[in-house]
């Protein structure tokens, strides 16, 4: 036999009751020419109703709030799956990949003693050979960032110069983005104090966007790397480009495994899920705004003083 209990929808009425009936106590004693009483309820029933409206809102906003947790639950379980996935998967190509190479290898070694009538025939059995051994490459460096990703690695932890980090990283860029005509502008604040992070994690994550920023230029243009305070106990690196942008529909996207909006076979779609990780890694954030035709700015907020994640709030 169905259940004939009220659901909570159909006892929406319930928690407006007191402040209603309140209100109706005024009205009667207010008919009643006690008028100090009558303003008393309905002063009452004002504070009541606002209450009730103030906790119903504060409610929708948890539940909101729950709802996106267990959303970003699924994700994060969904991908920690997928992740064991691919590591396993690396660990069984990347066997079979150095066979190849080695025999690859072998055979070039084998061309250079070997005497060919038709050298246009030698040639073209030497660029084959290159070719095997790029796409070689080429595969291992995908399975190595997915080992990378899929890797549990913990911070090791010392205070760094944020300044002098970024001036590192920008530098390493620097004569690459200087070829296509790129100009990187430094904005430091210098009352930053050292920050508690892993040096080698966070110049890893710095080296990635940069990159992908003067990747995103095709020719003239600048690239901006700014340090700031972000409240109190945080700081705050933005990396922003005058590239191409991105578009609205794949903003919330770019940080998936896999995708990538660089064209076919110049990108492995890795390096900012990758770089999302060592941050998050790390106790911060990254978060990313865009323009298409007008660049794009990836933030990253670092707390000044680092916990191991299960002391986090």
């Amino acid at each position: 036999m169905p259940s004939t209990r009220p659901s909570g929808s159909e006892r929406w009425w319930l928690p407006w009751l007191a402040p209603t009936l309140t209100l109706a106590a005024g009205l009667i004693f207010w008919g009643a020419g006690e008028q100090f009483l009558a303003g008393a309820a309905v002063g009452l029933s004002a504070l009541g109703f606002y209450g009730v409206h103030s906790l119903r809102a504060r409610l929708a906003q948890a539940e909101a709030a729950r709802q996106l947790m267990d959303e970003r639950l699924l994700t994060t379980q969904k991908l920690a799956a997928i992740g064991e996935l691919a590591a396993g998967i690396s660990h069984e190509i990347n066997n079979p990949l150095a066979i190849i190479r080695q025999e690859a290898e072998w055979l070039e070694e084998l061309l250079k003693g070997a005497r060919f009538q038709d050298q246009a025939q030698l040639l073209e059995f030497r660029e084959s050979l290159q070719e095997i051994i790029l796409a070689v490459e080429r595969a291992r460096e995908v399975t190595g960032k997915v080992l990378e990703l899929a890797r549990e690695r913990q911070p090791v932890i010392q205070k760094l110069d944020l300044n002098r980090l970024l001036e590192d990283m920008a530098r390493l860029v620097e004569h690459e983005a200087r070829k296509k005509n790129i100009v990187i502008e430094r904005r430091f604040a210098l009352d930053l104090p050292p920050v508690e992070s892993d040096g080698p994690l966070l110049r890893q994550a710095v080296l990635n966007l940069l990159t992908n920023a003067y990747q995103a230029i095709e020719d003239r243009g600048t690239i901006t790397l700014t340090s700031s305070w972000a409240g109190p106990d945080h700081v705050k690196i933005a990396i922003r480009d005058t590239g191409v942008g991105i578009p609205p529909e794949m903003l919330d996207k770019i940080f998936l495994p896999f995708f990538t909006t660089k064209p076919p076979g110049t990108g492995t779609g890795l390096g900012l899920a990758i770089t999302q990780t060592i941050i998050h890694r790390l106790g911060g954030t990254l978060s990313v705004a865009s323009q298409p035709k007008h660049g794009t700015t990836f933030t990253i907020v670092l707390p000044l003083s680092w916990e191991p994640q299960e002391q986090r709030a």
